[in-house]
């Protein structure tokens, strides 16, 4: 079980490593966006856009790359190129059908959505999410085939091809405008700010799906199995409308903020503040994503292992340590990551320890979700995620205009938290697994007290300050060592230090 554990922190690691950077990396295009871009309304509106893809990614995959792990994994009973044949073919189709029925509806598409004077946004979105959807499965077959550098490698190219296009539409372009205009005319248009966000976007989608293509070939070679593919969307179903409803939770504030204002600038100029912010609890997020990357293959390899609960147990333990060390480490030096923000972003950074809450509470959620899963009992992860759905859409709708984006952060976060508790309860009926709950708490009430020694009284010196909550920190990190992670277990440490 050691061993297994091992591998699955090798994996969260290279998996994670495309997520760490580009999540480190989109932290520095927050400082350039939030700079470069005339107004907080122009990110609002790149933050609207991307919240609308990102449920329509879910929408166009419909839980297929579950489904993918959990029928490829039966080898006694079908052929994994089948499987990856059949799951690929489904998604290319209905991707390809979605991208015609976007361009044809597309100016009443964006009218209804607030874009009627750009158009163009949405068709560009709507090319990228398809061609991401077509991209999952092969990235997902990778993860399959314990390929981890390559699935990351395609990943960072990705990222910093990102990073180069926005720099070169936002910063150099606009310098070479003022100085040779000549060069550039013929396709950079000054004024037009957030949409080159998007053709960046574009760009670099369409450079994903060309590195993939290679990956994809072992498909071709196989048979389409309509039969196999009908079980796959039974298995699946549930899983999408889990899906939607998950990612709703995370999107719907960011969905529903310009319709609940009258004035569509003011929202936008709001949203914008509270999605700049929202980033820097992205440490979190970025985490639970690396996780989950090593997580689903994982369980779903080891369910008929005789030991595979202790190892549910131990990586539930890990994680929620891991996620506290992140809490603090954010919350402690907030006063220098703030900056990643223009001063005109300040006032959203109350919702960061919100946020970041919330998605630990996800996380767990996420950890819970193996018993639906192993058991083929998916129906009851929509169930949960319904309820947080519902749970969410109420809070922003009743509150968000009379409070303003905080209270996006409270549905949030009484949402993950209600789906959680959720979770645990009816799995503990449907499939126990002897979670230590008395280690959760000792690590929750360890953080709490560490968070609030650290954070309540006032120091005025900057200096002073970080050097006083890095005390704690350290704390926190000591006791864990203590406690469950010793120096000796550790790699490479492990070499050079021995416990007396």
């Amino acid at each position: 079980m050691a061993t297994e554990l091992k591998n699955l922190a090798k994996d969260t690691a290279i998996y994670g490593l495309p997520s760490i950077i580009g999540r480190f990396l989109s932290w520095l295009l927050v400082i350039l966006h939030t700079r470069v871009l005339p107004s907080t309304g122009e990110y609002g509106i790149s933050s609207n856009v991307y919240a609308w893809t990102g449920l329509l990614l879910v929408v166009l995959t419909y839980g297929m790359e579950t489904g993918f792990f959990r029928f490829i994994n039966k080898k006694d009973e079908h052929d994994p190129l089948r499987v990856y044949t059949s799951t690929l073919y489904s998604i290319a189709f209905t991707s390809s059908l979605f991208i015609v029925v976007a361009l044809v509806f597309l100016y009443p598409i964006s009218s209804v959505l607030g874009y009627s004077a750009h158009p163009e946004y949405i068709g560009i979105m709507a090319c990228i999410v398809a061609v991401d959807a077509v991209c999952c499965i092969p990235f997902a077959f990778l993860r399959y085939q314990c390929r981890p550098v390559r699935f990351a490698s395609i990943k960072l190219i990705n990222i910093f091809l990102s990073i180069f296009l926005n720099i070169f539409f936002l910063i150099l372009c606009p310098l070479l405008h003022d100085c040779r205009p000549e060069l550039i005319r013929w396709f950079y248009r000054p004024d037009y700010g957030v949409g080159y966000i998007f053709i960046s976007n574009l760009f670099t989608t369409a450079v994903t799906f060309i590195l993939l293509f290679p990956d994809m070939r072992p498909a071709f070679k196989a048979k389409f199995d309509f039969q196999l593919l009908k079980k796959i969307i039974r298995y699946s179903a549930p899983i999408l409308i889990l899906g939607i409803a998950g990612i709703f939770n995370q999107t719907a504030d960011k969905i529903l903020f310009p319709f609940l204002f009258e004035d569509r600038a003011y929202a936008e100029a709001q949203l914008g503040i509270y999605s700049a912010c929202f980033k820097i609890a992205v440490v979190m997020i970025m985490f639970i994503q690396a996780f989950r990357y090593a997580y689903e293959p994982f369980i779903f390899a080891k369910n008929k292992a005789d030991d595979n609960k202790k190892s549910y147990v131990e990586a539930m333990k890990y994680f929620i340590i891991f996620s506290f060390v992140i809490f603090l480490g954010v919350m402690f030096y907030l006063d220098l990551l703030k900056y990643i923000v223009t001063f005109n972003y300040f006032t959203g950074l109350r919702v960061v320890p919100i946020v970041m809450l919330g998605e630990v509470f996800f996380g767990v959620y996420f950890n819970l979700s193996i018993w639906y899963k192993l058991t083929d009992k998916t129906f009851w992860g929509a169930i949960f995620s319904i309820i947080g759905c519902v749970l969410t859409v109420a809070i922003i709708i009743v509150f968000v205009p009379r409070y303003g984006f905080i209270a996006c952060a409270w549905a949030s976060f009484a949402s993950n938290l209600v789906m959680m508790l959720l979770s645990y309860f009816v799995g503990q009926k449907k499939f126990p697994v002897t979670y230590n709950l008395r280690s959760a708490l000792f690590y929750t009430v360890i953080a709490a007290v560490c968070y609030a020694a650290a954070m309540f009284p006032p120091i005025g010196s900057i200096v002073l300050r970080l050097l006083y909550r890095t005390v704690f920190l350290l704390i926190f990190i000591a006791v864990i060592i203590k406690k469950d992670l010793p120096l000796s277990e550790l790699p490479f440490i492990g070499k050079h230090f021995k416990m007396p």
